[in-house]
């Protein structure tokens, strides 16, 4: 029998969190080689030149809305295709992997009889409200309430389009998991969630698994005066040898190298593709899709999964640009390279 559409949510409301944009939070954690008391920082410096002044500045003038979808057309065609579901899996063994495309940088990873969830966002708007911020344009690959049951969630840090509090609340009254996040994000977050902050390097135990909070070439900031003040940052899923890796969102850099170094090659990596242009804002903050083939290479993945794309516009790429610049950077490396996949919303890959 056909599941009535209209008793799942493929999108939430945004919920209101106009607060987010004018508090100022202060933490007190300990000085390190990333943060100096204040505010957080990368480990590559940014390139001379380089200014958050003129990022805001093109984020206040730019064009929002060139990549001209139609969202109907886009939803119809979603609910007549079939999909296969994700299922609980209790016995499942913990070398049996399945890995989901929900949508943007969500992804449902299924190790054994373990369910995680990264970034979850069903939001309808990437913003502080509804009608604020990008527009989701295509629907969640899975409805929410086809979701298995979520053991818990890696949250990468708290941009409006990764952190998203009414997917998060949502989940918390279905399945009350714990949330695996940076310092500093849990403010964010109602005070009931079980939120785990973590520093980068640090790691916690999930049952038979091994969850650390890695490094990543980012920022965060939900306001004017929040910028930089939480961590960012990726996650490794460790289980004996075998290595998921999670990179949130990210530039290019060193961090994907000594990853690799200190956890060996994924078994998969979840690396963003979307979100570069124009370059010369966007290099330090997001990889284009040749950065990502080089951050594959550089971990040694056994095969990557695209994410960060396709689901809202956040800058001034065309929306099959990623994808297309992706298939050129794999065209020209040699044929003996693991694969680096696209899949749409909804999809899986069995690793």
């Amino acid at each position: 029998m056909k599941q009535n559409q209209q008793q799942v949510h493929f999108q939430l409301p945004t919920e209101a969190c106009w607060s987010h944009t004018w508090r100022q939070p202060v933490f007190h954690f300990m000085e390190s080689d990333h943060f100096n008391g204040v505010r957080f920082f990368n480990q590559q410096r940014a390139p001379q030149g380089w200014k958050r002044s003129d990022l805001f500045k093109w984020l206040i003038s730019r064009k929002s809305y060139t990549w001209n979808v139609d969202i109907n057309q886009e939803y119809s065609e979603f609910h007549a295709s079939k999909r296969s579901l994700p299922q609980n899996r209790p016995n499942a063994a913990l070398d049996d992997w399945q890995v989901w495309f929900v949508g943007h940088a969500t992804v449902l990873i299924q190790i054994g009889p373990y369910n995680l969830l990264t970034d979850p966002v069903w939001a309808d708007y990437a913003g502080p409200a509804r009608g604020k911020g990008p527009v989701r344009v295509c629907p969640a690959g899975i409805a929410l309430e086809e979701l298995p049951e979520i053991h818990a969630v890696l949250l990468s840090h708290n941009h409006y389009d990764h952190m998203d509090i009414a997917s998060l609340k949502w989940l918390h009254e279905k399945f009350a998991m714990p949330v695996y996040t940076g310092l500093g994000n849990g403010w964010y977050l109602p005070a009931y969630m079980n939120v785990i902050e973590m520093e980068w390097w640090q790691s916690a135990l999930f049952k038979e698994l091994k969850i650390v909070y890695t490094p990543a070439q980012h920022s965060s900031g939900r306001g004017i005066r929040d910028q930089n003040r939480a961590l960012w940052g990726s996650f490794s899923i460790l289980h004996g040898t075998d290595h998921c890796y999670f990179a949130g969102d990210t530039g290019y850099g060193p961090h994907f190298r000594e990853i690799h170094q200190r956890y060996g090659a994924p078994r998969i990596a979840l690396l963003p593709i979307g979100a570069y242009e124009p370059r010369a804002l966007m290099k330090y903050l997001h990889m284009n899709p040749e950065d990502a083939f080089q951050a594959h290479k550089d971990l040694h993945s056994k095969c990557s999964m695209a994410i960060h794309y396709r689901t809202f516009q956040l800058t001034d790429e065309s929306r099959e640009q990623p994808e297309l610049d992706l298939h050129k950077a794999m065209k020209n490396s040699s044929k003996l390279m693991n694969p680096f996949y696209c899949v749409k919303e909804g999809r899986r890959l069995v690793v």
